[in-house]
């Protein structure tokens, strides 16, 4: 019985997550910017590679698991900047894949960059009813409205976006992706559902505390079509301009728990001039909490010349 409760669950709570969000969602938002706003491409100021990997809903089966691989590097002069992001997503029987390539003009703006991108995406979609992990009631193979065989889908989008940083914030505004396609699998291309454009707002600050404390406050805002306004908003210290620990509040959750989504706890360290790892915990307070055992999420970052000797002249994690 418990199983068909918790199954009801996350079906109940997948249903809102569909209707606000189709895109990954990830709690160090901050080492992901490019994901989520493709002006972000060369914004580091050298090569710089970063792989995620978050387990959501820890505990029930068939929940969002994702891996995410990206790089970005300036040239001309810190004028351009190229990147590339490649994402995979699982949810129950269904995979997502999607490989983003990304151009943006950067030119200085006061004491800052501004820069101005746009990007390319190839996403496949695919279903698995075949699964082991699929559990049925009777055997797949005789019910015609399952499919035998492994469904598939690829579909192009275009996205664009502003990003501008300097040495004390950040503010960036985007969409990655701005196409309605249809993402049905239905033979008869029907229209039932299709994806939802994105918009972005991020925005975040360094408060200078005393010589060895900074205190970062920073946002992502979400607004999908014809879906309630979505946010996370981060708190964190910055020890020696080495060390971050912070906290997040993730609202959403559902209509009838005004609690919101979660709350997040992370900490972050400067490994090597060049290597950053970060980590974090996402405590939940939907309706999910009963079934989960929170989420996990892993960062490993690497930037290429950002150090002069053991000094660290570029510690701005943004």
């Amino acid at each position: 019985m418990k199983k068909y409760i918790t199954l009801a669950a996350f079906l109940f709570c997948g249903t809102f997550a569909l209707q606000a969000q189709q895109e990954v969602q990830n709690t160090q938002f901050f080492y992901f910017k490019q994901g989520y706003n493709p002006a972000y491409a060369g914004s580091r100021e050298a090569f710089c590679v970063t792989g995620i990997y978050r387990n959501q809903w820890i505990g029930l089966e068939g929940a969002p698991e994702t891996q995410i691989l990206t790089f970005s590097v300036p040239l001309f002069n810190q004028r351009v900047g190229v990147g590339a992001n490649v994402v995979r997503t699982t949810i129950g029987v269904t995979e997502m894949l999607t490989l983003d390539g990304i151009y943006t003009y950067r030119f200085r703006l006061g004491r800052g960059y501004l820069g101005a991108g746009i990007q390319g995406s190839l996403r496949s979609f695919s279903n698995n009813f075949q699964d082991s992990r699929v559990v049925a009631t009777q055997p797949t193979t005789i019910d015609s409205s399952i499919p035998a065989s492994d469904q598939q889908k690829l579909l192009f989008n275009v996205g664009a976006g502003l990003y501008y940083s300097s040495d004390r914030f950040y503010v960036g505004v985007s969409s990655p992706r701005l196409l309605k396609n249809n993402i049905d699998f239905d033979e008869e291309n029907a229209v039932i559902s299709q994806e939802a454009a994105h918009y972005y707002f991020m925005g975040g600050l360094t408060l200078p505390l005393n010589d060895n404390l900074k205190l970062r406050p920073q946002t992502l805002i979400k607004y999908a079509d014809n879906a309630p306004l979505d946010a996370d908003v981060n708190l964190s210290l910055i020890i020696l301009d080495r060390y971050v620990v912070g906290a997040t509040y993730r609202l959403g959750g559902s209509s009838t728990n005004g609690a919101g989504e979660s709350i997040d706890v992370l900490m972050g360290m400067q490994l090597t001039p060049n290597l950053l790892f970060g980590i974090s915990y996402d405590i939940t307070l939907s309706e999910l909490r009963d079934y989960n055992t929170g989420s996990i999420e892993a960062t490993v970052q690497y930037c290429a010349g950002k150090s002069e000797g053991d000094e660290y002249i570029n510690p701005r994690f943004f």
